[in-house]
């Protein structure tokens, strides 16, 4: 019963980040109603924290690339390709300003 739980509560959580406070107040709620022995309700939390943080860097990771090819599409550039082709510019110029 108890992996059941888990399962369904772990994937409740997914992407959702959990606060230090929140994640002790669900622990302290866990051991209260399913009887959970601390280690069991540690091992639980640090579950429920290890996915919620990898679901925050997939969904960030994601974000980024959706943002990039979105600027791709409509022709905007990085800041740092901008930046490159703004120096570029500047050398051609004092080059020409010299010559």
């Amino acid at each position: 019963m108890f992996d059941l739980l888990e399962k369904i509560v772990l994937s409740g959580l997914g992407a959702m980040s959990l606060s230090q406070k929140k994640a002790e107040e669900l622990l302290a709620e866990l051991k209260d109603k399913y009887k959970l022995s601390e280690e069991e309700g540690r091992s639980f939390l640090e579950k429920a924290q290890t996915m919620a943080k990898e679901g925050k860097e997939r969904l960030s990771e994601a974000a980024d690339a959706e943002v990039k090819k979105v600027l791709d599409k409509i022709g905007l550039v990085s800041r740092e390709e901008f930046d490159r082709l703004q120096k570029r510019l500047e050398e051609l110029e004092e080059r020409m300003k010299n010559s």
